[in-house]
């Protein structure tokens, strides 16, 4: 066998393997019924669809919740407008009341989570996680951030990501602080240009500084990227221990 056709065959193999593994993974979504269980909202972060949680609502589901994974269009419209359209679906998906309700939202999720629990609590109202979440906003946004074609960059991230940005008129300074038992997980795995763009420790997105909330019931960070969160292990792993106990297993902050 040629060199390069061993190359193409190890390629072949690794892809079968990493697909195998990718479906066991998501098998309890695909064959479990948990209805009548306690409830999970799962929400996306920016730029992303309810498929990018896949890997956590799997270990949701596998962990005995009900899941809803909800999707909403967060480069076309302002925070304000998709608090009103998660809302819809969180009376739809949750209108019996009958079990708790728990809420885990990603990065600009946590954010609209936040927000619309301000506004409309559950009276069945669990434990909320949030993850990777820019609390005091993300300097990211900022205007005099200091990339070439910022204000460009930022036009075609639309309305959601503008209004992301730090100070005393951003999106995330106008929420309320929580009044619920709510757990805070923050990446600290940046790299050498987050690390020139954000305050260290960070995620390569969000700082762990912009991260912790005022009123937070808990905190922890955990060596993973912002992206890779919501298919971290230990992150599902964290997520299930707050919404049963309300706290985090901290021995895990240092595997």
């Amino acid at each position: 066998m040629s060199r390069k056709k061993g190359i193409v065959a190890v390629l072949i193999v690794a892809g079968i393997v990493a697909g195998v593994y990718f479906l066991i993974r998501i098998a309890p979504v695909l064959t479990t019924d948990n209805t009548g269980a306690e409830k999970v909202v799962l929400l996306h972060g920016f730029g992303r669809s309810d498929m990018s949680m896949l890997l956590l609502n799997s270990a949701l589901t596998e962990a005995g919740y009900d899941v809803y994974s909800l999707e909403y269009p967060s480069i076309e419209e302002a925070p304000e407008a998709l608090v009103e359209m998660i809302g819809k679906d969180i009376s739809n998906c949750c209108k019996d009341g009958a079990e708790t309700v728990h809420f885990v939202g990603h990065s600009l999720g946590g954010l609209l989570l936040r927000d619309y629990l301000g506004r409309h609590r559950p009276e069945n109202l669990g434990h909320v996680v949030l993850i990777g979440s820019p609390n005091k906003g993300s300097e990211l946004a900022d205007a005099d951030f200091g990339i070439a074609a910022q204000e460009t960059l930022l036009g075609w991230a639309g309305p959601s990501a503008q209004a992301l940005h730090t100070g005393p008129d951003g999106y995330a300074a106008s929420l309320p602080a929580p009044d619920y038992s709510v757990g805070v997980i923050a990446g600290n795995r940046g790299n050498h240009m987050s690390d020139r763009w954000l305050p260290t420790p960070n995620d390569g997105v969000v700082s762990v500084a912009s991260a912790r909330l005022d009123g937070m019931t808990d905190f922890i960070a955990v060596g993973v990227t912002h992206w890779d969160m919501r298919s971290s292990p230990i992150v599902a792993e964290l997520v299930i221990d707050f919404l049963r106990y309300g706290r985090f297993n901290h021995e895990r902050e240092s595997q």
